[in-house]
């Protein structure tokens, strides 16, 4: 079974979290995450990053575990009895287990889509984007929202897909054709 780093190929094709350790004045040691991309320009060849920890509740640890792990290519990190820890591009995504709830229905129109609310994901690059698009489809993955590009030929373009892991957890993955337009205000200025 092929994890992200061989789904993804080699660093300097595609920018992956680093670690780095840095001798903060108290000389703690400080752990940040640093994206490498091959490039002249000094500004984006070391963008910093904070990862993201985010909690989902599964009513299920094993099929959590093989949702994340073996469909999705998540490394395993910390687990308990209760919880499992996964690496979802860098950052952390614990699937925390809970009681099953009734299922939240609700939806926002995004560029014609009923888009699930909550959702959460990642931003990808372009062709990681399509290689785990494909990596899902190989799975045999139900895609809530079938990948697409949205806003296209805007400044916003960008491809998105949505599907739910086996407790129902809405997931959005997506990338921009312009990474810079990733916090734009306007999708057409």
């Amino acid at each position: 079974m092929a994890d992200f780093k061989t789904l993804l190929g080699e660093p300097s094709l595609h920018p992956r979290p680093r670690r780095i350790e840095k001798k903060l004045p108290a000389q703690t040691t400080h752990t940040v995450f640093c994206l490498h991309k091959q490039t002249n320009n000094l500004k984006d060849q070391q963008t910093m990053i904070q990862p993201f920890h985010i909690a989902v509740p599964v009513d299920d640890l094993e099929a959590a575990r093989h949702f994340y792990g073996t469909i999705l290519g998540c490394p395993e990190g910390r687990t308990d009895t209760e919880w499992i820890d996964f690496d979802l591009f860098g950052h952390q995504l614990v699937a925390h287990l809970a009681p099953k709830k009734e299922a939240s229905d609700h939806r926002n129109e995004v560029d014609g889509k009923h888009v699930p609310v909550p959702h959460c994901g990642v931003v990808l690059e372009w062709q990681q984007f399509e290689d785990f698009a494909q990596r899902l489809r190989d799975h045999d993955v139900k895609f809530e929202i079938e990948p697409y590009v949205r806003f296209e030929g805007l400044p916003g373009e960008q491809n998105t897909m949505f599907f739910y892991d086996p407790a129902e957890n809405a997931l959005e993955f997506k990338a921009f054709k312009d990474i810079s337009r990733l916090f734009a205000k306007q999708l057409n200025g």
